[in-house]
Formats: C-alpha cells, structure tokens, sequence
C-alpha cells in the first residue's frame, strides 16, 4: 500500500492518500483542501479514487469533499452523527473568516466497526466521540497504521470545547479504542506530526485524566 500524506489548507489538516498499486484503487481520507494537490498525487501514481473518507465534519477536514467528489464521482463516507456538523458549514467558516465551501451528501454512514477495502487491505472503521459527535479513526492492521483525525495528537488530544465536544467522553474514547492497539502503530495525526500509540501511552500527559 503507498500512503502519502499532504497537509492542506489554512489549518494545515492531514490528508491521507491511500493507494493499492496492484489495482489502482485509491481512497482519500480528509480532503479538507488543496483538492488540485490531490488530484495530482493521484494522478503521480495512477490511481482512481474508490471512496473519500471523513473523519469529522470539521471544515478543515471536508471543506473540500464536495470539490473532489464532483471531480471523481467517489462516494463519501462519514458518521452519520457529525452531519449536524456539516450542515452548519457557513457557521465553521464564520469562526475562520473564510468562504464557505460547498456541500455535498454523505453517500455512506460511516459506523463503529465498518470494515473498508483497499484492494488486499482492510481498513477498520473506529467510532471515537469526543472531538465532536461522529469523530472517527481508521486503523489498518496490515499496515500497524492508525489513522486518527483529530483524536490524538503527540503530546495531546482533540480540542473538546467546539459544539459536540466532550472532555471526558473523548479520553474514553482513545482509552477504549486506541491504547488497545499495538504499541508499534505508527498514528497518523489530524494535524502535525505523526507519533506511535507506545509513545503516547508513555508520555502523552492528557492520557492519565480519564
């Protein structure tokens, strides 16, 4: 599997490409902007787009969605729990100032457990509520590969003080769904630089709060 990874838009959220080289597929994860840039990473390596993913309906992370839906056809995956969430999209650009973006419909309801393929690979789906209602995490064993959204973070956790957040309801979360996993899981944060479920489990000092 290649997984490249491209920070876009004003926030700088984390963008997940994921591709089988074997059958082209490719699914987008967090497409919150820059969709050019993705669509040539895209086209670098020869993929079609088999489904775009979203972790949680902050604008960071779907603002661009739509955008690249339409230039795809991909259909959209989400927890139906932050579609609240999206429909307020021209309140999120407020906070930020910006232009709202265009808004698409969730194809999927993305649930707790939903298993994904990406050719040979399987992709987990983890409901983890805390940043907001639906937030989700994928985790993917055969690659000992978390990818977390704005969960967890090195050194820290998903901001709970925007609609939907939950202070408590988020550690329980990671506790619950996340430190269960291999210490050796690379997490591939929502924003920032990446980290290991060891190395948080060790020194992330939110973690002992629960």
């Amino acid at each position: 599997m290649i997984h490249e990874v491209l920070p876009v838009g004003a926030l700088q959220c984390n963008c997940s490409i994921l591709g089988d080289p074997e059958t082209g597929e490719a699914i987008v994860v967090d497409p919150g902007d820059d969709i050019s840039e993705i669509e040539a990473i895209l086209s670098k390596h020869g993929f079609f787009v088999k489904m775009i993913v979203i972790t949680h309906a902050h604008i960071d992370h779907i603002g661009g969605a739509a955008k690249l839906k339409a230039s795809t056809g991909a259909p959209v995956y989400m927890n139906a729990d932050d579609i609240w969430l999206y429909e307020q999209m021209d309140v999120q650009a407020s906070w930020l100032g910006m232009e709202t973006p265009e808004r698409t419909t969730i194809d999927v309801p993305l649930r707790d457990g939903d298993k994904l393929t990406l050719g040979v690979i399987e992709i987990l789906a983890l409901h983890t509520p805390g940043h907001t209602l639906g937030s989700s995490c994928l985790w993917i064993p055969a690659e000992k590969t978390l990818i977390a959204g704005d969960t967890l973070f090195r050194d820290s956790i998903g901001r709970t003080d925007l609609p939907g957040g939950d202070g408590r309801r988020i550690l329980k979360s990671i506790h619950e769904k996340l430190l269960v996993l291999p210490e050796e899981t690379a997490v591939v944060t929502g924003h920032g630089g990446s980290t290991t479920i060891g190395r948080e489990k060790k020194r992330n000092p939110w973690l002992n709060r629960l």
